[in-house]
């Protein structure tokens, strides 16, 4: 608990199987009550794992839903949990827990009811071993999305993400695709519902073990994104009304 709030880690995992136990023994348990992870009918014993490091709420997808159709499992089940800050956290240990003390705070605080971890901050990425052509990419496509959305992040497409329950009954995230373009979606509906982001500077590892998309699915995410802005933008606009923004019911 922080100041009476319920505060709940979830974790979207696919093959996390060797990295999920150091992921999970830096969440600092005394401040995170629950901890649930999803495992998108991984090909290794992920779930296995989590059940034996001692994760109460596991949730098993029989077949692939993707990244994005992960979390909306998560989410759904925290706030049938009752939580008050979710934090989303990779369990590839590509994002330390260590911020989470940090994140809560400033939600718990009524600070911002949403902040991101950011690797672009300071010199994170690319020291943390970011490839530069996804560096590359992130810079154009957040410096465009920035245009499009009329809003200023340093980046859009950190994995590593808190709110509070209301930012997440207040936007319709299930109408979202289940691919990674999901990530983008949901800040689009975040700011477009006018809810206020945080950032704080996150250092990133790139390593074998982690997780992350080849080339040709890269390349389909930055067209999804895109796409998600030029969207926004028309929405934003009154040219167009597309469901996403629609608030949930």
């Amino acid at each position: 608990m922080y100041k009476g709030k319920k505060v709940i880690a979830v974790l979207p995992a696919y093959n996390a199987a060797l990295t999920l136990e150091q992921t999970y023994n830096e969440i600092p348990l005394d401040l995170v009550d629950e901890v649930i992870l999803c495992d998108d009918a991984s090909n290794d014993n992920t779930i296995e794992v989590a059940k034996k490091i001692g994760i109460r709420h596991t949730i098993r997808h029989e077949k692939n839903k993707g990244y994005g159709g992960n979390q909306k499992s998560l989410y759904n089940k925290a706030l049938e949990l009752d939580g008050d800050i979710i934090i989303m956290l990779h369990p590839d240990y590509q994002y330390t827990p260590k911020l989470i003390p940090a994140m809560v705070n400033i939600i718990g605080d009524e600070l911002y009811p949403v902040v991101l971890g950011s690797r672009i901050l300071g010199k994170g990425a690319l020291k943390g071993g970011m490839p530069l052509y996804k560096y590359i990419a992130n810079r154009f496509l957040t410096f465009t999305q920035n245009l499009l959305i009329n809003y200023k992040l340093s980046e859009y497409h950190t994995g590593y993400r808190s709110f509070s329950k209301e930012v997440l009954q207040g936007i319709n995230y299930n109408q979202n695709s289940d691919d990674f373009v999901f990530d983008n979606e949901m800040l689009s509906q975040i700011v477009y519902a006018g809810f206020d982001i945080a950032e704080v500077t996150c250092p990133t590892k790139y390593f074998e073990e982690a997780s992350s998309i080849n080339l040709s699915r890269s390349t389909k995410y930055g067209l999804g994104v895109l796409r998600v802005s030029v969207g926004h933008f028309f929405q934003r606009l009154g040219l167009v009304k597309l469901k996403m923004y629609k608030k949930p019911t």
